[in-house]
């Protein structure tokens, strides 16, 4: 079968995970490829964790991220190079660039589409700055919430940063194709919208103190046999997990609805759980979950993925050409399956007589211009798919009915002092700007057959239901393509479309505590930890990149089709080391709390004042010799070797160093000394970050209710949040009228038959 990138050429240069994975979601899905390598090599090609030995070869690692490409090696890349490229991903900071021989302006004035991926962007003030993905979680606010008040802050174990900034840089390469761009991509940017809940728009929306660090209450819980996650978001699942645990009193207590109520009493809900977890197994627990629709998990990890059931069945895990087991892509598409896994290339394995390509066409205004997309998503991921098309110019018309609105609507909390509290949730407003709303009953005969005529115009619809919803809708996609035969439709079911664990329910955090996320976050002492939802928005701009791709190959061929994207396995995707390495080395991966799988030094540090830290990683040995200039070059460092021998006396004398000196002088100045460090500041704070705001990051507009809020912006450069979130219904008389062609006496009527509306019922 064709695929839905095939012909389209791509240059990946750069060293990091995040182009590296850019890469391969580009080839999964048909693209030709090429790596421009240094002559020693890719740095990934020699990478292991912390506890794996080296061995001869590309590392596994390596291989699964680079399979199916080709490689060039050369110090520079060439005009010719750039002249054979349709698109080029460019992981590099300007100077790092200048340095092969590139600028924005050369590639953009030869016609290839362009994205950038820095830490920092390529505007802006911090351009050159180091930082690793342990320093980026500092600036952007989530190692700062996460973790117990008592002990230092945590950050999330893995490369999940350099996952996300991946799957954006995908989705920014097939917008630069469609004739967008150049896009200046910033990871920073991409793991605050991601690694955090727009805490700026809570404080701001809710009117209260965000709290600091915390975890989940209840999250992770010791079972008779292991762990067991756990995964709230309604009020209505608190109330049956009560019920599950034999603690219905606890489901009569109004401010333990909410998450922040929870944290505030969590002893006492630990101490009342506990029994019941200490006397029921694992699977027990997961099974009687399932019946009361709580999203509940084992904690997965690389020895125990492979062998469930469900992974087994949907054949999540494929045998690797370069010998070890790691998770397929993460999607099905009706007419065009992903490729295969394939060898990773050996070095310099193609000839550099490139062929020229035609020229690009640019477009004039925003490259989904046109584009109709149906958006009956709900909640984070899903949204966050829309949220991109929206503000990448498609017409993207949320779908929810007053039966059941979006849930993140209700899941940021209550207001008292506002009639319409429900539009105050910041999670909503963060990934619903630029969307019309209206509200259709589908479980009328009337709102099906209005949905059926505004799919007959759309390009795309995207759901995230579990699988039985739009099926009992009668709203198959079958049933799709009898209102429209070329229309795309993205499913976005957290297990699947089939196997053991279709119907269950999951959000983010049940991914991550499944898939392995969890098992390497927190404290070695401690309890696995949940990253605490990243992985939504990590599924959502999978789906918008395989949104592009579809719509790509309807392009070439005058065809829709059924993606499939479930978010487990997408998760299983950025958390594959563990299983690769495990299957390859014999090696299970575990917490390492903030030391991390790559550096020997790397750690959080209090400084001066009241939970006041720096994040600091010492990548290499260039970074040891000027850390012992910042420290004075004392004796005890003189002759000392950067091993891993040597780690716990530097973190030692680190620690002590950053506790006499206030927490931004610190990190100033090892960062003026060229070594990675950020201050760990709390979510809300990320507002104050000079990078982000003069890079227009956060970009206000005015909201009916709520007054002017900052919005926040895709990772690139550019305008894009011309509209805030919708309120419920905003738009039902403009789209019925126009779109529909109803009279304003025929939406009364449908308002008075529940249909339609702009009040949720029951409230």
């Amino acid at each position: 079968m064709d695929s839905p990138l095939s012909g389209i050429r791509v240059l990946e240069i750069g060293d990091r995970i995040a182009t590296a994975y850019c890469g391969k979601l580009l080839r999964d899905a048909g693209a030709d490829v090429v790596m421009i390598e240094p002559p020693a090599g890719h740095r990934l090609r020699r990478y292991r964790p912390f506890g794996v030995a080296p061995s001869a070869g590309d590392s596994p690692f390596f291989s699964f991220l680079a399979g199916g490409k080709r490689s060039v090696t050369s110090s520079t890349v060439t005009a010719e190079m750039l002249d054979s490229a349709d698109i080029v991903i460019l992981g590099a900071t300007p100077a790092q660039a200048a340095e092969l021989g590139l600028d924005s302006d050369t590639i953009t004035a030869r016609g290839t589409s362009l994205v950038t991926v820095s830490d920092f962007g390529w505007t802006g003030p911090w351009t050159e700055w180091p930082a690793t993905e342990f320093t980026l979680q500092g600036w952007c606010g989530s190692t700062g919430s996460r973790g117990e008040p008592d002990r230092p802050p945590i950050a999330v174990g893995g490369d999940l940063g350099e996952f996300i900034a991946g799957s954006y840089a995908a989705f920014f390469a097939l917008a630069a194709h469609r004739g967008g761009g150049p896009f200046d991509m910033s990871v920073l940017e991409a793991m605050t919208t991601s690694m955090q809940v727009f805490s700026w728009l809570r404080k701001e929306l809710m009117l209260l103190e965000v709290v600091g660090r915390s975890t989940e209450v209840p999250s992770v819980e010791r079972a008779k046999d292991g762990y067991v996650g756990i995964s709230m978001a309604t009020g209505q699942q608190w109330q049956d997990f009560c019920a599950m645990v034999d603690c219905s009193d606890l489901a009569d207590v109004p401010e333990l609805r909410f998450q922040i109520g929870r944290w505030e009493q969590r002893d006492l809900i630990r101490a009342r759980i506990a029994d019941f977890f200490a006397t029921h197994t694992v699977a027990e627990i997961v099974e009687l979950a399932a019946l009361f629709r709580i999203p509940m998990t084992a904690i997965g990890n690389g020895a125990t993925l492979p062998d469930m059931d469900h992974f087994i069945e949907r054949e999540s895990f494929q045998d690797h050409p370069s010998g070890f087991q790691a998770p397929r892509s993460p999607w099905r598409m009706s007419d065009t399956p992903p490729l295969p896994p394939a060898l990773p290339p050996t070095l310099g394995d193609t000839d550099t007589t490139w062929s020229a390509r035609e020229p690009q066409p640019r477009c004039g205004g925003l490259p989904l211009d046109g584009v109709r997309i149906i958006d009956l998503t709900a909640f984070w991921a899903g949204p966050t798919s829309t949220h991109l098309l929206a503000m990448l110019g498609a017409d993207v018309v949320k779908i929810e009915s007053v039966q059941r609105p979006d849930g993140m609507r209700f899941a940021g909390g209550f207001r008292p002092d506002v009639e319409r509290w429900w539009e105050y949730s910041w999670v909503f407003h963060g990934v619903n700007s630029g969307k019309r709303s209206v509200t259709l009953d589908l479980g009328s005969e009337e709102g099906r057959k209005l949905f059926g005529t505004m799919v007959a115009e759309a390009d795309v619809v995207v759901e995230n239901f579990t699988p039985r919803v739009m099926e009992n809708f009668g709203l198959s996609y079958e049933e799709l393509r009898g209102f429209n035969d070329q229309i795309i439709e993205i499913r976005m079911p957290g297990f699947g479309l089939d196997g053991p664990w279709r119907d269950r329910v999951g959000f983010a955090m049940t991914m991550e505590q499944l898939a392995g996320l969890a098992w390497l976050t927190g404290y070695p002492d401690g309890l696995p930890t949940a990253p605490r939802g990243a992985c939504d928005p990590l599924a959502g701009v999978h789906a918008a990149f395989l949104t592009l791709a579809a719509l790509e190959h309807r392009r070439r061929t005058g065809r829709g089709q059924l993606v499939e994207l479930p978010m487990i396995d997408v998760v299983l995707n950025a958390s594959a080391l563990q299983v690769i390495e495990h299957d390859a080395a014999g090696v299970l991966l575990t917490r390492r709390g903030n030391r991390g799988h790559e550096f020997t030094v790397q750690n959080v540090y209090a400084c001066t004042g009241e939970d006041q830290w720096i994040a600091v990683s010492i990548r290499h040995d260039g970074d040891w010799q000027a850390l012992k200039d910042v420290l004075g070059q004392p004796a005890w460092a003189c002759d000392l070797a950067y091993t891993e021998d040597a780690a716990e006396l530097i973190d030692a004398h680190l620690a002590q160093w950053s506790a006499g000196r206030s927490r931004d002088d610190a990190a100033a100045v090892l960062l003026r000394a060229g070594i990675p460090a950020a201050p760990v500041v709390q979510p809300p704070d990320v507002i104050d970050n000079p990078a982000l705001t003069a890079r227009g990051f956060f970009q206000p507009v005015p909201h009916p209710l709520c007054g002017p809020l900052p919005y926040p912006r895709p990772p690139v450069i550019g305008q894009f949040v011309n509209s805030p979130a919708p309120l419920l219904g905003q738009h039902n008389l403009e789209i019925l009228s126009s779109s529909l062609r109803l009279t304003a006496h025929d939406v009364a009527r449908l308002e008075g038959d529940k249909v339609v509306g702009t009040w949720p019922l029951g409230l």
